[in-house]
């Protein structure tokens, strides 16, 4: 019987990286959000895992009760970081990863995983925490390094990179082991169309139409080489090519920042794929743009197919308004991508190779992040 680890989830949102952690065999015993919205939805799914809604800095007393845990994890709100964003330093949220921290101080967990942004490990702008986060784990002991990875290597259905940084109480598992054993769990993912088709048509019963946002073609078009670049309608949503993985999906859906569907050619693959042919005679000057409704078979992408996209499970139940709810799946781990992560930590926790204390020494924060971001782009 597969061992249980035992794990504690901080910043745990709806529950995307709980989902995956619990299904690397991690029992997901505490966790921790704000928001009130998220919370409803994590105790839905949750029911067992003991859920305390607040500030994190509220209730740092009683974790000193899961003092030993085998992992701890979480991701602390990235809006302050991210290139979406207006990447302030003063942004308040990005003192959370701190409290992170504070919180491995108190429970000195045998690993820990913090999940960010892409930007946090590759800007210069953010050099200064990145060597923050190496230094204060690694004065408490812990190997720590960065990896960047690519959810559509690991058989998500969405081009989404993240940070991990991951790190192991006195035991050296550096990057290249980490990584090698990542290589081994990367699969390719199900297309956009393999992976919400069988719900059916927007509107029906499997899967309600949640977008009402109109879709309208924009008068000064930004045109880029693909169709599925640059801004042909108005808003930030940008179309679908649904024989691919996903871009990545926004926070900020539930508007005309929801991308955008081809309804007709997503149920009927013969017909001709309107938004290429559209791309095509803008670029050519065969056409001039002008500001009108799109046709009627472009529609939004809806909650349950978002979902899907973030590997959610099905049957996975959302609380909240309409925009609530795209918000939760837009701030999530991938569920697969997350359990890719947590299998991997779990082969170190298990590795019983002898601990070197002169081996904690981390080399210089941008050459990890590097090498790390290197290794992973090779594996095509």
């Amino acid at each position: 019987m597969k061992k249980k680890y035992k794990g504690v989830s901080l910043f745990s949102g709806a529950g995307g990286m709980d989902v995956g952690f619990q299904n690397a065999g991690v029992d997901v015993v505490w966790a921790n959000e704000i928001d009130k919205d998220a919370c409803k939805t994590y105790s839905l799914n949750n029911p067992e895992t003991l859920l305390r809604r607040g500030d994190i800095c509220e209730v740092y007393e009683e974790l000193k009760d899961y003092n030993g845990i085998d992992i701890l994890f979480g991701g602390p709100p990235c809006q302050g970081f991210s290139v979406a964003g207006k990447m302030d330093p003063t942004d308040i949220r990005n003192t959370l990863v701190w409290n992170f921290l504070d919180v491995l101080r108190l429970v000195k967990p045998r690993a820990f995983v913090i999940e960010n942004v892409k930007a946090l490990g590759t800007l210069k702008k953010w050099e200064d925490v990145r060597e923050k986060i190496f230094k204060l784990s690694n004065d408490m002991g812990y190997s720590c390094n960065a990896y960047i990875l690519n959810s559509s290597h690991f058989g998500v259905p969405q081009k989404r990179e993240r940070i991990f940084f991951v790190g192991f109480l006195e035991k050296n598992v550096d990057s290249d082991l980490f990584i090698s054993r990542l290589e081994k769990k990367r699969k390719k993912p199900k297309s956009i169309r393999e992976t919400i088709s069988h719900l059916g048509p927007a509107g029906t019963d499997n899967n309600p139409l949640t977008c009402t946002a109109k879709i309208t073609l924009a008068a000064n078009p930004v045109l880029r080489k693909s169709p599925y670049a640059g801004m042909i309608f108005n808003g930030m949503g940008r179309p679908l090519n649904l024989d691919e993985a996903s871009n990545t999906l926004p926070a900020s859906m539930g508007g005309n920042k929801t991308p955008i569907v081809d309804e007709e050619l997503l149920y009927k693959g013969s017909v001709n794929n309107w938004v290429e042919d559209y791309h095509e005679k803008l670029l050519g000057n065969k056409i001039k743009p002008k500001y009108e409704e799109a046709p009627k078979h472009l529609r939004r992408l809806t909650i349950k197919e978002a979902a899907l996209l973030q590997t959610f499970p099905e049957d996975y139940e959302f609380c909240g308004s309409k925009t609530a709810i795209y918000r939760q799946i837009g701030n999530a781990v991938p569920c697969k991508l997350a359990e890719v992560v947590a299998s991997t930590v779990i082969e170190g926790l298990e590795d019983n190779r002898p601990f070197n204390p002169k081996q904690l020494t981390i080399d210089t924060v941008q050459e990890n992040i590097q090498y790390s971001e290197s290794n992973l782009k090779i594996l095509k």
